[in-house]
Protein backbone atom coordinates (compact mmCIF):
# COMPACT_ATOMS: atom_id res chain seq x y z
CA UNK A 1 0.00 0.00 0.00
CA UNK A 2 1.44 3.50 -1.06
CA UNK A 3 1.41 5.98 1.83
CA UNK A 4 0.36 9.58 0.89
CA UNK A 5 1.80 12.62 2.73
CA UNK A 6 -0.80 14.88 3.98
CA UNK A 7 -1.69 17.92 2.18
CA UNK A 8 0.24 20.66 2.91
CA UNK A 9 -1.38 24.15 3.68
CA UNK A 10 0.15 27.52 3.54
CA UNK A 11 1.95 28.22 6.63
CA UNK A 12 -0.11 32.08 6.35
CA UNK A 13 -3.77 30.65 6.39
CA UNK A 14 -4.99 32.25 9.06
CA UNK A 15 -8.51 31.54 10.74
CA UNK A 16 -10.97 33.06 13.66
CA UNK A 17 -13.51 31.81 15.16
CA UNK A 18 -16.21 33.32 16.76
CA UNK A 19 -17.55 32.50 19.73
CA UNK A 20 -18.50 33.34 23.61
CA UNK A 21 -18.76 31.50 27.08
CA UNK A 22 -21.41 28.15 27.11
CA UNK A 23 -19.52 26.80 24.26
CA UNK A 24 -19.80 23.34 22.10
CA UNK A 25 -16.61 21.68 23.61
CA UNK A 26 -15.97 19.91 20.44
CA UNK A 27 -17.54 21.84 17.68
CA UNK A 28 -14.86 24.54 18.74
CA UNK A 29 -11.91 22.38 19.49
CA UNK A 30 -11.84 19.62 16.69
CA UNK A 31 -11.76 22.37 14.04
CA UNK A 32 -9.40 24.54 16.21
CA UNK A 33 -7.10 21.11 16.28
CA UNK A 34 -7.55 20.75 12.84
CA UNK A 35 -6.91 23.69 11.42
CA UNK A 36 -3.57 23.97 13.42
CA UNK A 37 -2.75 20.42 12.45
CA UNK A 38 -2.52 21.59 8.89
CA UNK A 39 -0.59 24.96 9.91
CA UNK A 40 -3.39 27.96 10.27
CA UNK A 41 -2.70 30.17 12.94
CA UNK A 42 -5.66 30.15 14.68
CA UNK A 43 -7.99 33.36 16.67
CA UNK A 44 -10.63 32.32 18.87
CA UNK A 45 -12.39 35.43 19.40
CA UNK A 46 -15.21 36.19 22.05
CA UNK A 47 -17.24 39.09 23.81
CA UNK A 48 -14.69 39.91 26.22
CA UNK A 49 -10.70 38.90 27.13
CA UNK A 50 -12.89 36.59 29.91
CA UNK A 51 -11.93 33.01 30.58
CA UNK A 52 -15.57 31.43 28.62
CA UNK A 53 -16.49 27.23 29.20
CA UNK A 54 -17.93 24.77 27.34
CA UNK A 55 -20.97 22.21 27.67
CA UNK A 56 -18.92 19.51 29.11
CA UNK A 57 -16.08 21.30 31.19
CA UNK A 58 -13.58 22.74 29.11
CA UNK A 59 -12.89 26.26 29.18
CA UNK A 60 -10.27 29.04 27.36
CA UNK A 61 -8.90 32.60 27.40
CA UNK A 62 -9.99 34.15 24.25
CA UNK A 63 -7.08 35.66 22.09
CA UNK A 64 -8.79 38.58 20.96
CA UNK A 65 -12.28 40.16 21.54
CA UNK A 66 -14.62 39.90 18.66
CA UNK A 67 -14.74 43.78 18.26
CA UNK A 68 -11.41 43.77 17.47
CA UNK A 69 -11.34 41.31 14.80
CA UNK A 70 -10.40 42.16 11.34
CA UNK A 71 -12.05 40.14 8.92
CA UNK A 72 -9.56 41.29 6.36
CA UNK A 73 -6.68 39.83 8.24
CA UNK A 74 -8.72 36.22 8.23
CA UNK A 75 -8.96 33.52 5.48
CA UNK A 76 -11.60 31.49 7.25
CA UNK A 77 -14.62 31.89 9.65
CA UNK A 78 -15.30 29.18 11.95
CA UNK A 79 -18.58 29.36 13.86
CA UNK A 80 -19.67 26.86 16.30
CA UNK A 81 -22.32 25.98 18.27
CA UNK A 82 -23.39 25.37 22.08
CA UNK A 83 -26.55 26.16 24.04
CA UNK A 84 -29.55 27.86 22.84
CA UNK A 85 -28.55 30.02 25.18
CA UNK A 86 -25.36 30.32 25.70
CA UNK A 87 -22.53 31.15 22.69
CA UNK A 88 -24.88 30.57 19.84
CA UNK A 89 -26.99 33.23 21.06
CA UNK A 90 -24.37 35.77 21.95
CA UNK A 91 -22.79 35.69 18.97
CA UNK A 92 -25.70 36.07 16.82
CA UNK A 93 -26.84 39.52 18.68
CA UNK A 94 -22.98 40.65 18.25
CA UNK A 95 -23.02 43.19 16.10
CA UNK A 96 -19.38 42.99 15.34
CA UNK A 97 -19.77 39.10 14.62
CA UNK A 98 -22.45 39.89 12.11
CA UNK A 99 -19.99 42.18 10.50
CA UNK A 100 -17.32 39.41 10.52
CA UNK A 101 -19.81 36.99 8.68
CA UNK A 102 -20.87 39.63 6.12
CA UNK A 103 -17.57 40.12 5.14
CA UNK A 104 -16.39 36.80 4.57
CA UNK A 105 -19.63 36.03 2.26
CA UNK A 106 -18.95 39.27 0.65
CA UNK A 107 -15.39 37.99 -0.40
CA UNK A 108 -16.21 34.26 -0.75
CA UNK A 109 -14.08 33.48 1.72
CA UNK A 110 -14.47 30.37 3.28
CA UNK A 111 -16.99 29.69 6.28
CA UNK A 112 -17.52 26.90 8.40
CA UNK A 113 -20.44 27.06 10.56
CA UNK A 114 -21.77 23.54 12.82
CA UNK A 115 -24.83 23.48 15.13
CA UNK A 116 -26.27 26.51 16.27
CA UNK A 117 -23.71 28.46 14.55
CA UNK A 118 -25.85 29.06 11.26
CA UNK A 119 -27.98 31.66 13.56
CA UNK A 120 -25.36 33.86 13.26
CA UNK A 121 -25.19 33.57 9.43
CA UNK A 122 -28.87 34.10 9.70
CA UNK A 123 -28.63 37.21 11.89
CA UNK A 124 -26.49 38.71 9.49
CA UNK A 125 -28.72 38.25 6.38
CA UNK A 126 -26.37 35.98 4.31
CA UNK A 127 -27.97 33.24 3.84
CA UNK A 128 -30.81 34.19 0.83
CA UNK A 129 -30.73 31.24 -1.40
CA UNK A 130 -28.38 29.20 0.35
CA UNK A 131 -28.27 25.77 0.71
CA UNK A 132 -27.44 24.83 4.80
CA UNK A 133 -27.91 22.72 7.52
CA UNK A 134 -28.16 23.48 11.22
CA UNK A 135 -29.13 21.77 14.29
CA UNK A 136 -32.82 20.36 13.87
CA UNK A 137 -34.21 22.05 17.20
CA UNK A 138 -34.30 25.07 18.71
CA UNK A 139 -35.94 27.09 16.10
CA UNK A 140 -32.26 27.34 14.35
CA UNK A 141 -34.20 26.02 10.79
CA UNK A 142 -36.86 27.85 10.84
CA UNK A 143 -34.42 31.18 11.60
CA UNK A 144 -32.60 30.15 8.77
CA UNK A 145 -35.64 29.64 6.43
CA UNK A 146 -36.92 33.15 7.23
CA UNK A 147 -33.40 34.62 6.82
CA UNK A 148 -34.06 32.94 3.37
CA UNK A 149 -31.67 30.22 3.72
CA UNK A 150 -32.25 26.66 1.86
CA UNK A 151 -32.56 24.05 5.62
CA UNK A 152 -31.66 20.77 4.77
CA UNK A 153 -31.51 18.05 7.04
CA UNK A 154 -27.77 16.70 6.06
CA UNK A 155 -24.37 15.50 7.82
CA UNK A 156 -22.53 18.04 5.86
CA UNK A 157 -23.74 21.03 3.03
CA UNK A 158 -21.39 22.76 1.26
CA UNK A 159 -22.99 25.59 -1.05
CA UNK A 160 -20.05 27.70 -2.58
CA UNK A 161 -17.73 29.09 0.22
CA UNK A 162 -19.99 27.82 3.11
CA UNK A 163 -20.10 24.25 4.59
CA UNK A 164 -22.50 23.57 7.59
CA UNK A 165 -23.36 20.57 9.44
CA UNK A 166 -25.65 19.50 12.26
CA UNK A 167 -23.91 18.55 15.31
CA UNK A 168 -20.78 16.93 16.80
CA UNK A 169 -21.53 13.48 15.34
CA UNK A 170 -21.15 15.11 12.20
CA UNK A 171 -17.64 16.58 12.82
CA UNK A 172 -15.29 14.50 10.41
CA UNK A 173 -17.39 15.18 7.51
CA UNK A 174 -17.69 18.81 8.32
CA UNK A 175 -13.91 19.03 9.35
CA UNK A 176 -12.94 17.09 5.61
CA UNK A 177 -14.99 19.79 3.95
CA UNK A 178 -13.75 22.75 5.82
CA UNK A 179 -10.03 21.98 4.59
CA UNK A 180 -11.60 21.00 1.19
CA UNK A 181 -12.77 24.53 1.17
CA UNK A 182 -9.33 26.21 2.56
CA UNK A 183 -7.52 24.20 -0.14
CA UNK A 184 -9.54 25.75 -2.85
CA UNK A 185 -9.25 28.88 -1.27
CA UNK A 186 -5.66 28.93 -0.48
CA UNK A 187 -5.18 27.60 -4.74
CA UNK A 188 -7.08 30.50 -5.64
CA UNK A 189 -5.62 32.74 -3.56
CA UNK A 190 -1.98 31.50 -4.87
CA UNK A 191 -3.38 31.98 -8.54
CA UNK A 192 -2.88 28.21 -8.87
Amino acid sequence: MKMTKPKAYASDIRAVILTADKFEDTELIVPYFRLLDAGARVDIAAPTMDRIGGEHGYSLEPDLTISAVDPDNYDVLVVPGGFPDGAPATVRDTPGAQAIARSFFANGRPVASICHGPWLLASAGVVSGRRLTSYWGDGVPEDVTAAGGLWEDAEVVVDGNLVTSRWPPDLPAFTREMMSLIDAWSKRRAGA
